[in-house]
């Protein structure tokens, strides 16, 4: 039986995919059952969690991330292309700020809402980057990560009774999210053949007086697509007709952007800032992932109630992250020559593996257009009567499809399923060329052994 069947690393197939063991509770439970811990059925309910905390899934790219390295920790031959991390290291000059701040004695408590230096330096930014005036004291939140920003933006504007628009594909934390605010998310799919696009006519017909909040991410995690100005006037023309509703903008991905593509901050469009929550960060174009360092602009009163939550739970980001992102903001606009460098890297990359994919036959790629995602649609290679080679079996959903790359292609990616579109899966080519033409090559010769219908004539 194909569940019975073991991988190279001992487990069961797909083990790795699914959530970690259940807990302490359910294994004294079971031990109970085989005449073990008489405690089992007291202990299971003592440490039964609450029933929010229950309802929550967990993220696959994490799970798949650290499934890798597992891997590969055991000695496998296993190339990732799960993360959603830059492979550079951080920029110089941001390190030695950080490295300056241990030497010059700060670090201790900052304030809640973050360091004036940084506050300011974030206003600086979106004043002449985006065109936006914000009061640095008032209407910023620095917090740990952008992560960490949506999670509190959400918490600040919804509650019990919201619905949250959240267009798919997503990312795989904002329905989460979502739940632990109370709040109920409502899916709105868009497609390949729509470009992965938000048409207004969608926004206006899933709108209902419940409505409280819409999210956008643009450059797009996990589809690398970036909304054209033409196309945001035109939700927010939307937006504006509904009194209630306000748009979580979230533009983490902001400098990641191939020309001709732009970039447009939503709250900049006419009438949207006072609607608008942004979100930005450090992690993605300053390679900063570690250093969790994001922040939140917002009209006072939401800004105000993020910052009441961020204070009851983790208080401020950390004085030494927090310094270092005074240096990658004063690197200059756009993070200037030493980001664009590795703009530059990512879009040789998009290139190289774009080509790739679209010379695989059944393989349907929206080309993106920013961050450092690919979204194929590989819809044909599972499904009924698709077999995989070597006894694998039947490949009925993309998570099958992404254990049979991960366990034959040993190539680690992420099943679109995770991001509300299970037609796709995300692959990462935030990797050096190399890695990138070796993981593609394993890719590329596990499909090639799938056996798929003949296409009806």
């Amino acid at each position: 039986m194909r569940g019975a069947r073991r991988s190279a690393g001992g487990g069961r197939a797909g083990e790795g995919l699914r959530p970690p063991g259940r807990g302490p509770a359910r294994a004294a439970a079971a031990a109970g059952a085989r005449g073990g811990d008489p405690r089992a059925p007291q202990l299971e309910r003592l440490w039964r969690p609450s029933e929010r905390a229950a309802s929550l899934q967990p993220s696959k790219t994490m799970a798949l991330t650290d499934l890798a390295r597992a891997m590969r920790e055991r000695g496998e031959d296993v190339i990732s292309l799960a993360a959603g991390e830059p492979d550079f290291d951080t920029p110089a000059a941001i390190v030695e700020a950080g490295v300056a701040a241990l030497r010059g004695g700060h670090t201790r408590y900052t304030a809640n809402a973050g360091a004036a230096d940084l506050t300011q330096a974030v206003a600086r930014k979106l004043r002449e980057e985006n065109g936006l005036e914000y009061d640095p004291a008032s209407e910023i939140v620095v917090s740990n990560g952008a992560k960490q920003s949506v999670a509190q933006a959400v918490q600040a504007a919804c509650g019990a009774g919201d619905e949250v628009l959240v267009p798919s594909p997503y990312w795989v934390s904002y329905p989460e999210m979502v739940k632990l605010a109370g709040a109920e998310a409502r899916v709105l799919p868009t497609s390949a053949a729509a470009g992965f696009l938000l048409t207004p006519e969608q926004l206006e017909a899933a709108l209902t007086p419940r409505s409280r909040l819409l999210i956008l991410c643009t450059p797009s995690n996990p589809s690398g697509v970036v909304y054209p100005r033409e196309r945001l006037e035109a939700l927010a023309r939307v937006v504006a007709g509904h009194p209630r509703l306000l748009v979580l903008s979230d533009e983490i991905y902001e400098h990641i952007v191939f020309p001709p593509a732009e970039h447009t901050a939503f709250a900049s469009l006419p009438g949207m800032r006072e609607r608008t929550l942004t979100v930005n960060g450090f992690s993605k174009a300053f390679a900063m992932t570690g250093w969790r360092l994001g922040y939140l602009a917002a009209p006072a009163p939401l800004a105000r109630a993020a910052a009441m939550i961020q204070g009851q739970t983790t208080s401020g980001a950390s004085s030494v992250a927090q310094k270092a992102g005074v240096a990658a903001l004063g690197l200059g606009p756009g993070g200037g020559s030493v980001v664009g460098d590795m703009v530059a890297a990512f879009r040789e990359r998009r290139d190289y593996a774009a080509a790739r994919l679209a010379a695989m036959p059944g393989v349907e790629l929206v080309v993106p257009e920013g961050a450092f995602y690919l979204f194929p649609d590989v819809g044909a290679f599972f499904g009924p009567g698709v077999e995989a080679p070597d006894a694998f079996g039947a490949l009925r959903s993309a998570d099958d499809h992404c254990r049979y790359l991960l366990e034959v292609a040993r190539v680690a990616l992420v099943p679109g399923g995770a991001f509300g579109n299970p037609e796709c899966l995300r692959i990462s080519y935030a990797t050096d060329l190399g890695t990138l033409e070796t993981a593609l090559d394993r890719v590329e010769a596990a499909l090639a052994r799938v056996r798929r219908p003949a296409a009806p004539p």
